[in-house]
């Protein structure tokens, strides 16, 4: 006996479509900000085990490579800031990405908003903590 088949949304297509005709770079580009996404939200892939969650109060120190694209910055800044709530930062920093992808605002400028985003929120977890 064969399994149901799975009915695939008008959306779902489209995002296979627009993912197809990407080059190899903007579709890791795509993968990896769809990655963020499903991480603050709780979503799993089911390509990765569940962790424990992380019980940090002081940023990570994880250093700023050269060349670094803007996804992988709020990758890396997540990682360092693992005790921010995610949800928080969403709307900046999916602002700052639509900045870099579609108005062409250059990485550099981008990444260095990014680490004031996550700095400033930071820094009002340790106000709120100590309180």
């Amino acid at each position: 006996m064969l399994p149901p088949k799975k009915t695939v949304s008008p959306q779902q297509r489209e995002l296979v479509g627009l993912f197809t005709a990407l080059n190899e770079s903007d579709r890791g580009s795509l993968l990896a900000f769809a990655q963020f996404l499903s991480q603050r939200s709780g979503v799993s892939s089911g390509a990765e085990q569940s962790l424990e969650p992380l019980s940090v109060t002081t940023p990570l120190s994880i250093p700023r490579p050269d060349n670094e694209t803007v996804v992988a910055a709020i990758r890396r800044l997540s990682q360092t800031y693992p005790m921010l709530n995610k949800d928080e930062l969403l709307h900046e920093s999916s602002s700052l990405m639509t900045a870099h992808i579609m108005r062409g605002r250059a990485a550099n400028e981008v990444i260095d908003d990014l680490e004031d985003l996550f700095s400033k929120a930071y820094k009002q977890y340790s106000v709120a903590d100590s309180e």
